[in-house]
């Protein structure tokens, strides 16, 4: 067993996954997982640059995986950058300071890449799984962009279009510097149709009606199942490998394109930093199972983080 860690970069979050890995056997002992909201990608689509204060949030995390890592002595490090910073003018600026934190430089992967660490972190658990027929389409909705994966065993086709939770609200659902609150009929309708545009372009690459199974990824879409199900509290267990159906997802989402921030909030399985832009990542949801005529999507937990460890290993 190798004992490594994974960071993930994102455009929302910043997540940390240590664990031991043993290649051979396929074996990943988790140690410990953790994800921070830091909003990396605060105004990148309006400026193209990341903020300071988005910086610093950042580092900040990147300071407390620091000591975790080294509390549990993991052996290797893989620091894994995603749509903000591969879109940012001031990039060095992060690549900088995450050196001096961590030790190591962040790599500002392509989203094709980004789309082969998904696929494998979330479907290596599910082969010779009896009810689920490959091939798998994986979809990992982010903050900036969705990356789409068709694959059996391996990748066949991949393809990332600039759709993402916090891309949407910021370019859509935000009125005078404030998330609107409920979002206006013709804002849901431009946010759709941008969204509808994106699945255009990924259909050019990836054969997304193909595939017999849709597994979902990220916190846009563990979110919509932990209200699903109504959890009492976000509960990782009961989420991952759960189902949620197509029309269930269509009453959540239409909540909470409805719904007013305060009442969001109270929702006792959501993330205060997901409170703006949840309604705008479970629509991204909702659509690709409405295009591709997906009864049901399989949450996982599992995703590009667990990917990252992999590769490492």
């Amino acid at each position: 067993m190798t004992r490594v860690a994974a960071v993930d970069c994102g455009t929302n979050s910043i997540r940390l996954l240590v664990a031991d890995v043993h290649p051979g056997t396929g074996e990943l002992v988790e140690l410990d997982r953790r994800m921070t909201i830091v909003r990396l990608g605060q105004g990148v689509d309006r400026t193209g640059r990341l903020a300071p204060e988005a910086l610093e949030r950042t580092f900040a995390a990147c300071r407390e995986y620091a000591a975790v890592i080294k509390e549990l002595g993991a052996e290797r490090l893989r620091f894994v950058a995603t749509s903000a910073s591969r879109d940012a003018e001031n990039r060095d600026d992060f690549v900088r300071g995450v050196l001096d934190i961590l030790g190591v430089e962040p790599e500002v992967i392509s989203g094709d890449q980004e789309a082969e660490f998904s696929f494998t972190g979330a479907t290596r658990e599910l082969t010779g799984r009896k009810d689920l027929t490959r091939p798998y389409l994986v979809v990992d909705i982010g903050g900036g962009s969705t990356e789409f994966v068709v694959g059996d065993d391996h990748v066949r086709a991949a393809r990332s279009v600039d759709v993402g939770c916090v891309r949407m609200t910021e370019r859509h659902l935000v009125r005078g510097g404030e998330v609107s609150d409920p979002p206006a009929e013709e804002q849901i309708a431009a946010m759709r149709a941008d969204i509808e545009a994106a699945l255009d372009l990924a259909e050019q690459t990836v054969p997304l009606r193909e595939a017999h199974t849709l597994v979902g990824l990220a916190g846009s879409v563990t979110t919509v199942s932990a209200i699903a199900q109504e959890l009492p509290a976000y509960d990782s267990a009961r989420i991952h490998h759960s189902r949620i159906s197509r029309e269930r997802v269509r009453e959540i989402t239409e909540w909470l394109l409805r719904s007013t921030h305060a009442e969001r909030a109270a929702i006792p399985s959501m993330h205060p930093g997901r409170v703006d832009v949840i309604g705008a990542g479970a629509l991204v949801l909702l659509a690709i199972m409405e295009r591709i005529g997906a009864e049901e999507v399989v949450v996982s937990e599992h995703d590009i983080l667990d990917g990252i460890a992999w590769s490492v290993a």
